[in-house]
């Protein structure tokens, strides 16, 4: 998996690229990115899936804040970033992916 942070000179913004490899999602029809960033919402951010069969999507987030997330596959398995830049541990006794900014 990977992250690429794009910050923005004309706001305060930064773009950021979540990639999710085939390896992590083989055969998936469907890869969600869930964070703080949008209440959790398991259907508002959706990542593209690519010819390579890896997901891929971009997200303006505010600069300045940590954001956590995970990727939610096929809308049953989750799975931590292994590029973010930390990890917490969520209420579910699970950890939480962290993007820093």
């Amino acid at each position: 998996m990977s992250l690429t942070k794009k910050a923005l000179k004309s706001k305060p913004v930064c773009k950021v690229t979540f990639k999710v490899p085939a390896t992590t999602a083989p055969g998936a029809s469907s890869v969600f990115i869930v964070g703080d960033f949008n209440d959790w919402s398991e259907s508002s951010h959706p990542l593209k899936g690519l010819k390579d069969g890896s997901f891929s999507t971009t997200i303006d987030l505010e600069t300045g804040k940590s954001y956590q997330f995970r990727y939610l596959i096929d809308g049953s398995t989750w799975e931590n970033d292994d590029a973010a830049d930390k990890y917490v541990t969520s209420p579910f006794g699970t950890e939480n992916s962290v993007v820093e900014l």
